[in-house]
């Protein structure tokens, strides 16, 4: 009797503690060869005749991502070598000639380099980039015609907050480097000195639920610490340091390089936003590091008021105007920051000329918030503003010459109207080497489109008339083949680069001359990067809703299935909501049947090599018209969007209505835990990542922008937590356990296992060590998908 009792306490601690001790395991083999296929080469263009191909890391190996690491004010630093602590790198290098045959590598990096920050030179002889080791970060620079590259500096830089160098000219580059006498680092306290408070004083403050906020004085100090910099300008005469170390976000030269934009921090810190709102001193300096012009000392941006398009109340948005030699440009909010205010402009633009001694000019108002210039010359820039609310970008040109002039609308649509979307205009380099408008002797620009239509994307390259609007289509992408326009060699003559792919080859590169309408030279033959694809049937699958929403999905399905001699399949549905103000743009054809089937390790797509029928971008839209906000029925329109996708898949007499799962990430995380408390419709749903009761999100979240308190019924009803009693079908969810995003805490999975294993659903819950919201370790990412296949042929397959 002892001893049964003895066997059984062993077997019930097994049992009990079996999870807590489970190491990282390896999926399927077919789903192994998937995932670890090597990266395909990424390419960079000189916007001349030379481009550079570069291999790229794979997954760095859990022990790389355990490293140490510092959560502060909204960054993730590696404190060894002052850098990011999650990056990708380049591991090699080749140059090759575009209208040429020569190719050749990069020599002289050592070994095992982990390259990144690859930018060329204004007159493309060279490129610089930095090389990252465990305990520094420094620059090397390639000599073009020889490949040979070399370290120019022994100096570390600090890139903890990204661009740690940038080009002056030719010879010049202005680095912000480590302080060279920066001392040991702060030492935690034993015992802390007293409490962290905080305050407020009666003023609205409403924010995001942001993550990695500073928490206490000690993390005070070491944001001091690692965020601090050098500037200094290091060309072959030598290294010139310009100015004393202090927290510096940004240094920009002026486009004739005479002046420097530079932006620097301090206190007094926040525990509530990140650096970004910090208090910060924009100024103009000499290349002496002397003071020129004080621009802005803006206060801690801490109070903002309601809504995604509340801003500042403080100039913002300092930059160098890319067309003049040395004019900076800024804007400032006209409504106080507060888009609810009822003004008849809500920001304008302000100007000021070198030597900086005269008053700023008005340059242009916008009746809608701000949202970017592009500068062409004297004569033409273009402005766009935007409403969040309504979901709506307008463009407008104005003439720079002529400051306080009324601009004139060219583009004005919804952000989600696709089918009408220009797309972006073609740059080019002027004498100052600074990006601006191409414009053509007939006042024209090139415009680079997504080409979205009823028969799927079709990118184009166009012609846009500035005088009357009007667009003429110069290329356009033709099928079987996804092609989008990758650079653009020479406008005038109208050489481009095509990238081009079709659902069975992957991308690769071809120089095309439209004028001469000569055949297509290829420039790269990269191989298929997963042969255990080839074969795999794709569809786009058009349907649609009971309230005649039209609705899209991707349908991947395993090679050699037919319907008709192999019967239906288990399905996996997988989706992402997204919200609309208009049905008519919620219902536009989205993605291409021709594109290239790669499957990344967020992807879906691995299980069409398990026998599943795999619903890819299924479409999940939530849309509220005029006065309506789309979340006030978002349960009744997901339930809708769900059955829709059901009907169709069973309906084609693929799918089996008794064996479909669905899943997501992040926001379709949550819509996974709603679709299995409000339906019958799956057998397992998988939530990555995502955020289930919206309380803990009050000040809003994805496009909602009323708070918990203004509308605490729709809070409530959109919370999956709130109907845990009812989620009784199986439910893994997979959480990064440093999860960086705002809203989507651990505890959100937490909270919701406890409660579904409180009310005896079914779940699963498995955290990952050391990864973020996208989850980044080669052991985490097949340990994910190994979960995910059990889970599917457990209770699906």
């Amino acid at each position: 009797m002892r001893k049964l009792v003895l066997t059984l306490s062993v077997f019930i601690t097994f049992r009990a503690y079996a999870q807590d001790a489970l190491k990282y395991q390896t999926p399927a083999q077919s789903i192994v060869e998937l995932a670890m296929a090597a990266p395909s080469p990424a390419v960079n263009f000189s916007r001349g005749d030379l481009m550079l191909i570069m291999d790229r890391t794979g997954f760095p190996t859990i022990e790389e991502l355990s490293q140490p690491e510092y959560r502060l004010a909204g960054y993730r630093i590696n404190p060894a070598n002052f850098g990011p602590s999650r990056a990708s790198y380049v591991t090699g290098i080749r140059i090759k000639e575009i209208t040429g045959k020569r190719e050749y590598a990069v020599t002289g990096v050592p070994a095992g380099a982990r390259i990144g920050n690859v930018t060329w030179s204004p007159l493309k002889k060279s490129f610089a980039f930095t090389v990252t080791t465990n305990n520094s970060i420094t620059l090397w620079k390639a000599d073009v015609a020889t490949g040979e590259a070399k370290q120019i500096s022994t100096r570390r830089l600090n890139d903890t907050f990204g661009g740690a160098f940038r080009w002056m000219d030719e010879d010049r580059i202005l680095v912000l480097s480590v302080p060279a006498g920066i001392g040991a680092a702060p030492e935690k306290p034993l015992a802390p000195e007293g409490p962290t408070v905080q305050q407020t004083s009666g003023k609205a403050a409403p924010a995001a639920t942001y993550q990695d906020m500073l928490k206490n004085p000690y993390d005070e100090q070491l944001f001091d610490y690692y965020f601090q910099s050098e500037p200094v300008i290091i060309s072959t005469a030598g290294e010139k340091v310009i100015g004393k170390p202090a927290v510096y976000t940004d240094i920009t030269p002026s486009p004739d390089k005479q002046y420097l934009l530079v932006r620097q921090l301090s206190r007094p810190y926040s525990y509530l936003v990140g650096a970004g709102r910090f208090p910060s001193e924009i100024s103009i300096w000499d290349l002496q590091g002397a003071l020129v012009k004080q621009l802005a000392k803006n206060p801690l941006d801490e109070v903002r008021p309601k809504g995604f398009d509340a801003t500042s109340n403080y100039p913002r948005g300092h930059q160098w105007r890319n067309d003049a030699p040395a004019t900076i440009y800024w804007i400032q909010a006209l409504d106080g920051g507060d888009p609810k205010k009822e003004v008849p402009f809500r920001d304008v633009v302000n100007t000021l000329d070198a030597p900086f001694t005269a008053a700023p000019a008005e340059l242009v108002k916008t009746k809608d918030r701000f949202d970017g210039l592009i500068w062409g010359n004297s004569q033409l820039a273009l402005v766009t503003e935007g409403n969040s609310t309504k979901q709506t970008v307008k463009i407008s040109r104005i003439a720079p010459s002529h400051p306080g002039q009324d601009p004139v609308a060219i583009i004005d649509r919804s952000v989600n109207d696709r089918y009408n979307d220009p797309g972006e205009p073609v740059m080019v380099k002027n004498e100052y080497n600074r990006s601006v408008l191409y414009v053509s002797p007939a006042s024209e620009l090139l415009m680079i489109a997504p080409g979205a239509s009823p028969e799927g994307d079709r990118p184009f390259l166009s012609s846009f008339s500035l005088k009357n609007g009007k667009q003429n289509i110069l290329w356009r992408s033709q099928a079987p083949y996804y092609e989008q326009v990758a650079e653009v060699i020479d406008p005038a003559k109208q050489v481009i680069v095509v990238a081009r792919e079709s659902a069975s080859t992957p991308v690769n590169y071809y120089l095309q001359n439209l004028k001469k309408k000569s055949a297509a030279i290829a420039l790269t033959n990269f191989p298929h990067p997963q042969p255990l694809l080839e074969g795999v049937q794709k569809q786009l699958l058009k349907y649609k809703r009971k309230d005649g929403v039209d609705l899209t999905a991707m349908l991947y399905l395993p090679k050699g299935y037919d319907a008709a001699k192999d019967g239906r399949l288990p399905v996996l549905m997988w989706a992402y909501p997204r919200e609309y103000k208009s049905a008519s743009d919620a219902a536009q054809v989205r993605g291409s049947a021709y594109r290239f089937t790669r499957v990344t390790y967020g992807s879906p797509i691995f299980w069409v090599t398990r026998g599943f029928a795999v619903m890819d971008a299924t479409e999940m839209p939530i849309v509220g018209e005029g006065d309506k906000e789309p979340n006030d029925n978002f349960v009744e329109q997901l339930v809708m969007n769900a059955e829709a996708a059901v009907d169709k898949i069973t309906g084609m007499g693929v799918g089996d209505k008794d064996r479909i799962a669905v899943g997501g990430h992040s926001y379709g995380a949550f819509m996974t835990a709603n679709l299995l408390a409000h339906t019958n419709l799956f057998k397992a749903g998988i939530a990555r990542s995502g955020a289930y009761n919206r309380t803990l999100t009050p000040f809003g979240f994805q496009n909602e922008q009323r708070t918990y308190w203004q509308a605490p019924d729709v809070y409530y009803k959109m919370s999956p937590f709130s109907y845990a009693d009812k989620l009784k079908t199986p439910l893994l969810m997979i959480h990064g356990e440093a999860d960086n995003n705002s809203g989507t805490f651990p505890i959100q999975s937490e909270r919701l296992y406890n409660a579904l294993k409180g009310n005896g659903g079914t779940a699963r819950l498995v955290f990952l060590p050391q990864e973020s919201h996208g989850y980044a370790a080669k052991e985490s990412i097949l340990h994910m998908l190994w979960e995910m296949d059990n889970w599917l042929m457990k209770y699906v397959k």
